[in-house]
This record gives structure tokens, sequence and C-alpha cells, in this order.
């Protein structure tokens, strides 16, 4: 109960100033995950119960579901139609190569890890936190087509991510033998049920709110709450069936969408607000964990962050951009601000939860959370110097320069 009054008051008198705090290079996730770590100076006995983190782990899971609904909600699905489009090869190639690269790294640092636990690894930190980079996506000095992709990734890659991390688990820890029975389950239970579970939520949900909205049956009060109950519904449901939950709400996103055009507005806004509590909760859980396990890091786990955040994350955004004539200063900028983590937070719980009791599993649970620690901190205070000296590069560019087409001047 201390521990949930603390981050209640913490987050009133965040309010408080948070107009100031904004206006600096200390971002909200740099601040909770840092009262997190923090707490157990007031709390020691944590460290011998860390049950009571129980509340914390659930909306955790609660929080990822929302925001991949959410994310794939707000989507607007002619941007991904042209496979030329910079979203698009990230979403593709970016993607598939940083997990690739990431599961390589993994082998090389952490060589007692199989394939398949490396794979878990690299799947988990393979999403990027727009979050994270809130300021680089909403500042009016980065071109509107390079905050455009870098926001469209970070929302739909959490997503992309998710089958890779479920194959994985599910092979992660049987023979040679089982891997057809495995591949089955995987197909037809996690993917199979969850991409049913979620077009038929979807498709439901977005009818029934398009025809309550056409027929004026709804208070304008109510739609927000109604929105939110579709992804919910699918979490519950999907839990029912055994289907991934997160599959069901990423594919329900898209599908409500048909029947309603306004959800993307709705669900933006309760994650903007509520689902901003949501958000910051679990990084303030994560500061706890940071701590409780901060004996156990070692070198080779900030080894691995390093190289997740630099080659892993920036040599694949190179290879994707191959051929769009942008700028090396944009690549850089691009390669370097896709930042880990609230998804990579919530799908290595998930990773936990599945009690698989792979031998590789402490060096994962290390090795995501020193990445995400390093993000959080590396990337929250090096997003404004790094939008200036950008910003400085792009005066030197010509007009017609790719990255200054529909250049923005204006939020």
């Amino acid at each position: 109960m201390i521990l949930i009054a603390f981050f209640i008051i913490l987050v009133f008198f965040y309010g408080l100033f948070s107009e100031r705090i904004e206006r600096t290079v200390i971002t909200a996730p740099i601040l909770f995950t840092t009262a997190g770590m923090l707490m157990l100076l007031f709390l020691p006995e944590m460290r011998a119960n860390p049950d009571k983190l129980e509340i914390f782990l659930l909306l955790a899971e609660v929080g990822l579901v929302l925001l991949l609904f959410t994310d794939a909600s707000r989507t607007d699905l002619k941007i991904l139609m042209n496979i030329r489009s910079l979203p698009s090869r990230l979403l593709s190639i970016g993607l598939l190569l940083s997990i690739l690269l990431g599961a390589l790294a993994a082998i090389i640092v952490f060589p007692g890890l199989s394939i398949w636990e490396a794979g878990i690894l690299a799947a988990i930190l393979a999403p990027t936190d727009a979050g994270l980079g809130q300021i680089i996506v909403n500042s009016p000095h980065v071109p509107m087509k390079i905050r455009q992709a870098l926001n469209v990734e970070a929302g739909l890659n959490d997503g992309l991510s998710v089958p890779f991390l479920l194959f994985f688990i599910a092979f992660a820890s049987v023979g040679a033998e089982e891997h057809s029975a495995r591949l089955s389950f995987f197909i037809i239970e996690q993917l199979g049920y969850g991409v049913l579970v979620g077009v038929s939520i979807g498709l439901l949900g977005g009818w029934l709110l398009g025809l309550a909205q056409r027929k004026s049956w709804m208070a304008q009060s109510w739609q927000q709450l109604a929105v939110v109950m579709v992804p919910l519904c699918c979490a519950v449901i999907a839990e029912t069936v055994g289907a991934s939950m997160f599959i069901a709400a990423f594919v329900a996103g898209l599908a409500v969408q048909i029947g309603y055009k306004k959800v993307g507005a709705h669900s933006v806004e309760f994650t903007e607000e509520w689902g901003q509590l949501v958000n910051l909760s679990i990084f303030f859980l994560f500061g706890v964990l940071v701590v409780l396990n901060f004996q156990e890091f070692n070198l080779k786990h900030l080894l691995y962050a390093v190289i997740s955040l630099t080659l892993v994350r920036m040599v694949p955004v190179w290879i994707a951009l191959i051929g769009t004539r942008l700028n090396r200063a944009t690549v850089l900028f691009m390669g370097w601000f896709g930042p880990r983590g609230l998804a990579s937070i919530v799908l290595g719980l998930v990773y936990l939860e599945h009690e698989t009791h792979h031998s590789g599993e402490p060096t994962i649970k290390l090795a995501l959370m020193l990445t995400v620690l390093l993000s959080i901190f590396a990337h929250g205070l090096s997003a404004m110097p790094g939008i200036r000296i950008y910003t400085r590069k792009l005066a030197t560019l010509p007009s017609s320069a790719p990255e200054l087409e529909e250049f923005e001047t204006k939020t």
C-alpha cells in the first residue's frame, strides 16, 4: 500500500510541475524510473517481498493491450500501402533485420543462449517507443516526413514483434521432434485464434459504435469509454480461448476502423489521459525491478545493451533506407532515435509469465532490463541536443532534399 501511495503522490506532484519539467531534458520516463529505483531506499522490505509488485504487473499487461489497440486504430493504412514509403521500409526490412542482428549479437555476447533464446531477446527489444521519443515526433524543427516515419514505426512495430516473440517462446524449450507440434500450436492457437478474435471483436465493435453514432444513441461522454472496452473485451475472450490477447488487440485496432472512423481519435484521447497513468506506473515498476536485480548485472549485459541501441538498430535502418536519397545525417538521426521502452518492458514480462524456466532466462531478463534502462536515459537526455544538431545540418541542405519535402513549420 505504501508503494501505491508513493506512486499516487508522485503523479500528483509531477502534474503540478509538468509544464516546467517538460521544458527540460528530464522526461517523464526518466523521472518515474528513477523514482522507482529510489523507492527501495525507503522500502527495503520490498527486496524480500517482490510479490507486492503484482498489481503493477497486471497494469503492464493491460497497458500493452491498450497501447497495441491504440497504435493500430490510429494508423492510416494508406501510408503503408506504398512499400517504398519510409514507414513501410522501417517496418519490413528494418524490423526483420533488427531481430536477426539482435539474435546474432545475443549469441556472440552470450554463448550460452540457444538460437531460440537469442531470438526471444531480439524480439523483445525490436519495438521502439514513441513515448520516449515524444520530443522528436512533436518537434516542429524535425521534418514532418521524418517525424511521421518514426511515429508510425513505433506505433506498429510492437504489434508486429509479438508473433515473433511467441514463435521463439514456443520453440525455445522443445526438442527437434516436437517442433512440428509446437508450430501447429503456435499458428492455430496463438496466431489463428488471436487474429480471429481480433477481427470479430473489431468488426462487430466498430459496426456497433458506428451505428450508435449515426443514430445519436451514444452520449459524447461515453464514446471514449466505449472504444476502450473493445481491446479489453479482446483480452478477456483471447485469454479464455488460449489465444494471444496482444495479437487480438492489435488486429482489432485495425478492423474497428472499418465501421467506426473516429476510433483513433477517441483511443488516443484515452491513452493521453488515463493510459498515461498506466504507462508511468510501468516505468515506476521497472525502476523498482532494476534495483532488485542490480547486483546481478555485469559487463556482458552492458555490452549487449550498447550493441542493441547502436549497431542492431542503426545498421538495419541504414539498409532499409537505401535508395531514399536521404542525407547521412537523417539516416543517423533516425537510426539513433529508436528508443526501447514500454513495449519491451511489457513483452519481457509476457515472456517471464510463460514460466518456461529456460536456462537463458536470467540472461534475457538482465540484458533486457539494462538495455531499456540505458535507452530511457540515453535517448531522453540526447533528444533536445540531437534536434539542435540535426536542425543545423538541415539548414545546409538544398530545398530539393527529400527530407524537406512537406516540411512542417509549426505543430
